[in-house]
This record gives structure tokens, C-alpha cells and sequence, in this order.
């Protein structure tokens, strides 16, 4: 309701209960202008930052669980670059609709993470470690591809675009993109909590998977498909979004545990949360509106110093 409530434009409490009435009536000729600017623009822009909020925060929790790694996040194995450039040639290509971008994040996100997994197999030596560094690798030849991109766009009209994806903004929130980013996310949530016991069998390890009946690289490779298509579709739609999927599992697990089942659900609400005041700051500290990964980072990066602080020492750090 805060969030409702604040922007360019304050929007009172009547208004919005009488927007809400109108959608539920199907009688949206007679709103006032605060009241069709809230049902058109606000609302859609609060339901999406909640919506990639949870989804991504979520998807950072399951690559830490299924990795045994607390510093795997979508950003650092490269998914978020392999949707951002898939994304990117999707907006380059001509002709081509917001479905075939959709699809190319998701490709691209894909094709990150297994390259990522395929380079730490090769090495096999200290995998969580190598991971990591896998992921830094595969980050920085996606950012290359890119920048190279961005060289050749069209700097009057393809440019523009490239630029919005690469820093993450809100501001196109359609209740068309929330008729397809919803299910998928909403979806992909569902499968993460009815699996969570699976999770947390998972960060044991293979063995003590193996041991108690689950097979390891078939949930491996299916948590992996479903996390990269969450983090595709909040990408293709707000762009990527820093540090988001990084510290927020950090700090539901500083505060409820490692357990998957009180973890979890915890790190969605934390997810919508933060980037839902994430987006607040960004639509209202200037008089421009500034980038949403902007902000994420300047909280998250010292929220993630005073995790690492709070938990040293721990086992799971």
C-alpha cells in the first residue's frame, strides 16, 4: 500500500480502493486520472517488482542449496549475463516480438550455467571453488559479447533498449508481461517449495543423495532448467537486476537457518520486499529515475559486508 500510495503522482487511499473496485466491476470508463493512472502504470510496475523480486531471490536460494556454494548466485554463474545477451539479440534482430526475446534469455541463461558446470567438470579440481571462477569466466565473455553488441546497435533506436536491459528498470511494466511473467514465476516458486526436502537432501551432497534414494544430476539439471527460465523472464522484462540473488538467501538463512522449508519462503517475501523498496527509491530519490540495478547494489553490496561479518565462523560461510 506504500508503494501504491508514493511517486510523481500521490495517489490517496480512496482513489486506489475505487481503482480496485472499478477492476473488479469491470467499470474502468468513469476512474478519475489518479485512480487510471495507478490501475494502469502503478499497479503493474508493484505486481512485477514483486513477482521478479520473489522469483529471483528464490532462484539465488536454489542455486546456493543445489551447489553447496553460499557465493553461487544467478549473477555469478553467468545467468543473468546469458539472459541480458540473449535478450540483446532478440531486441536486435528485426522483427523479432517480445516472445522470441523471452525465449532468447532463457536460451541464453541456459546456455550460461551449463558452460559455467562444464568448464568446473573439466577442471574437477575443488568444484564449488572452480564454479565460481567458471562463472566469472563465462560472465566476462558474455559482457564481452555485450559491449560488442552495443557497438553495433543502432544507436538511435536499438541502443537505447540495449542500455535499459543491461542497467534493469521497472518502468515498462504491462499487465501484458504480467500475464506471462505470473504463471511462470508463481510456477516455478511452486516446484522450488514442493521440492524443498529434495533441496536440502541436495546440499548434503551426492553421496548422502545417493544413499538416501534421490538421483543428484536429474534434479540437478531440472532445478537448473527451472531456475534460469524464473531468472529469464524477470530479465526479459526488467532487465538484470544486481546482487538481488546473491544477498537476500544470505539473509533469510542468517535469520531463520539452512533449513530449505523455513528458508525458502522467507527468501521469497524477502525477495518482493527488497526490490519492491528497491523500486520506491528508484522512482522517487531524483528527479530522474534511476536504474533499478543502481540501487540493489548500493544496498546490497553492504547488507552482503555485514552478512559475511555477522556470519563468520559459521559453517555454511
Amino acid at each position: 500500500m506504500f508503494s501504491f500510495a508514493i511517486g510523481r503522482l500521490a495517489i490517496s487511499l480512496p482513489e486506489i480502493i475505487a481503482a480496485f473496485q472499478a477492476l473488479l466491476f469491470g467499470d474502468t470508463g468513469s476512474l478519475s486520472t489518479n485512480s487510471q493512472v495507478f490501475l494502469e502504470i502503478r499497479l503493474p510496475r508493484c505486481l512485477l517488482a514483486l513477482l521478479v523480486g520473489m522469483g529471483v531471490a528464490a532462484s539465488g536460494a536454489v542455486y546456493q542449496s543445489i551447489f553447496r556454494n553460499p557465493l553461487v548466485s544467478p549473477d555469478i554463474l553467468g545467468v543473468s549475463s546469458g539472459c541480458t545477451v540473449g535478450a540483446a539479440i532478440g531486441l536486435t534482430l528485426p522483427g523479432s516480438s517480445f516472445t522470441m526475446v523471452r525465449i532468447l534469455a532463457f536460451g541464453g541463461g541456459l546456455f550460461a550455467v551449463f558452460s559455467a558446470m562444464a568448464i568446473a567438470r573439466l577442471i574437477s579440481v575443488r568444484k564449488t571453488v572452480v564454479l565460481v571462477l567458471a562463472g566469472i569466466i563465462v560472465s566476462a565473455m558474455f559482457s564481452a559479447v555485450l559491449m560488442i553488441i552495443k557497438y553495433t546497435a543502432d544507436p538511435f533506436n536499438e541502443l537505447p533498449a540495449l542500455v535499459f536491459w543491461s542497467m534493469g528498470s521497472l518502468s515498462r511494466a504491462y499487465w501484458d508481461d504480467l500475464a506471462v511473467i505470473a504463471p511462470v514465476t508463481l510456477g516455478g516458486l511452486l516446484v522450488f517449495y514442493l521440492l524443498r526436502y529434495r533441496l536440502d537432501v541436495l546440499s548434503l551432497g551426492d553421496s548422502q543423495a545417493r544413499s538416501l534414494g534421490i538421483h543428484p544430476g536429474f534434479y540437478r539439471c531440472f532445478l537448473i532448467t527451472i531456475s534460469s527460465l524464473v531468472v529469464a523472464v524477470g530479465v526479459a522484462s526488467c532487465g538484470q537486476i544486481a546482487w538481488l540473488g546473491l544477498v537476500v538467501p544470505h539473509l533469510a538463512r542468517t535469520c531463520i537457518g539452512p533449513s530449505t522449508l523455513r528458508m525458502l519462503p522467507v527468501t521469497i517475501l524477502a525477495g518482493g520486499f527488497f526490490l519492491l523498496m528497491s523500486d520506491n527509491l528508484a522512482r522517487t530519490a531524483m528527479a530522474a529515475e534511476l536504474p533499478i540495478s543502481i540501487i540493489t547494489a548500493l544496498a546490497g553490496a553492504p547488507l552482503f559486508a555485514w552478512l559475511l561479518y555477522r556470519n563468520r565462523g559459521a559453517g555454511w560461510l
